[in-house]
């Protein structure tokens, strides 16, 4: 019994519009897959993923001229600067960087080993909101005796490729310096303070030292009671790094970002829009191909109506009859997935030893939300045809049926 439908599907169905189907709805989810793996493989490059700093963030800080630097007034941001940052519309959030109240002096190696490196340094504190690290190794609470640490990724370039290399010393890895504990002293207006360090995280954003910012709230009440932090430094959340607004606010009060920042975010956030056009292109392809599909299936079902009835009157139930139409969208279905899939892998793979050659520490992410979304599009039009097959087919019998 089911031969015979299998035959009567295979005599009137239209090789050229299911052709249509496959290579409209191939090129709608290839699109869309590959602009979803490019997005996940790229944007690290610009947002930093190494850095502990969030997409769409950047520091901003007063400009240092050479009137503020002879009356000696510190670029330092008040109460009613920040707060006054904060409610601006193209901000979302505003973090401030906390600066140590004492004094720094970190020592490195040993002498018994023969290589022992000091020298005077400085903590910086944000929120661990704005901290985009595993938070797991980001914390301290009193009595520990190891802070966690995130360094620059440039003054380890700076030891590596000028100090190191001139005096004949070894270079250092990210992870031997990870691995490696750095003794601290550091001393206040009302107490002296020893303890050791281990490097967590490298940020190649920001040329500071950070550290908890419970850590920093606590030996700064500790170490030096008497003074309070005045933060010269703003970490900010905005919605639109290339917004004109924002460009204008900062012009206005004077003051400024870093540059790698800024031109990160905004190069970030075109890259989004270009993609998030691609995605939209994709999808209305997809669309255009789902109805492609439904359409050569309705037709089909049209010209077959007589024989549907035949079929119906003879026994076979409309789950029966729907079947073999519900196999074929699904072959279908399961051909343009594996064969987007396939096209993503090869277009990744042209494309990945390009990054390596412009970004060294490029390392590529996991195909993993590529693969769900293509799985998600599958399941969606493979529901949605199943239920536009189901209820015309259901039409059809109650016509038979009145």
């Amino acid at each position: 019994m089911n031969k015979l439908l299998y035959r009567l599907l295979s005599r009137h169905i239209n090789a050229g519009q299911l052709a249509g189907f496959v290579l409209a709805n191939l090129c709608g989810m290839t699109i869309v897959l590959a602009a979803i793996q490019f997005a996940t493989d790229i944007i690290p490059m610009f947002t930093g993923s190494d850095s502990f700093m969030k997409p769409g963030q950047m520091v901003m800080a007063k400009h240092v001229s050479t009137v503020r630097t002879l009356t000696g007034k510190a670029p330092t941001f008040t109460t009613e600067e920040i707060d006054n940052v904060r409610q601006q519309s193209f901000v979302s959030d505003v973090g401030t960087f906390t600066p140590s109240l004492f004094s720094v002096v970190a020592t490195l190696g040993s002498q018994r080993l023969g290589v022992q490196f000091s020298t005077d340094m400085f903590f910086e504190a944000v929120p661990d909101a704005f901290i985009d690290v595993d938070l797991s190794h980001w914390k301290w609470e009193e009595g520990d005796e190891e802070v966690p640490i995130i360094l620059p990724r440039n003054y380890l370039n700076l030891y590596n490729f000028g100090f190191a290399s001139s005096q004949g010393l070894p270079a250092l890895s990210e992870g031997l310096v990870s691995m490696v504990k750095i003794h601290f002293i550091l001393r206040g207006t009302a107490e002296r303070r020893e303890l050791s360090g281990r490097v967590v995280a490298f940020s190649k954003k920001l040329n500071t030292i950070l550290v908890p910012q419970h850590f920093m709230d606590v030996m700064n009440a500790t170490l030096s009671p008497d003074r309070q932090p005045e933060p010269s430094r703003l970490i900010v959340t905005v919605s639109n790094p290339a917004d004109e607004q924002l460009s204008d606010y900062l012009e206005k009060n004077g003051y400024e970002t870093e540059a790698d920042d800024a031109e990160a975010a905004k190069t970030a956030h075109f890259l989004r829009i270009i993609i998030s056009i691609v995605l939209v292109i994709g999808l209305i392809i997809s669309v255009l191909a789902f109805y492609v599909l439904l359409l050569s299936i309705f037709l089909l079902l049209q010209k077959n109506t007589q024989k549907i009835d035949n079929l119906l009157l003879i026994g076979y139930s409309p789950t029966a009859v729907a079947r073999p139409y519900h196999l074929l969208t699904i072959s279908l279905n399961t051909l343009v997935l594996v064969f987007s899939i396939i096209l993503v892998l090869i277009l990744r793979n042209y494309y990945l030893p390009l990054f390596g050659q412009l970004y060294p520490s490029f390392s590529a992410d996991s195909m993993t939300p590529t693969l769900l979304t293509g799985l998600a599009l599958y399941a969606l039009i493979s529901l949605l045809n199943f239920l536009a097959i189901r209820q015309k087919v259901t039409q059809v019998w109650h016509i038979h049926e009145h």
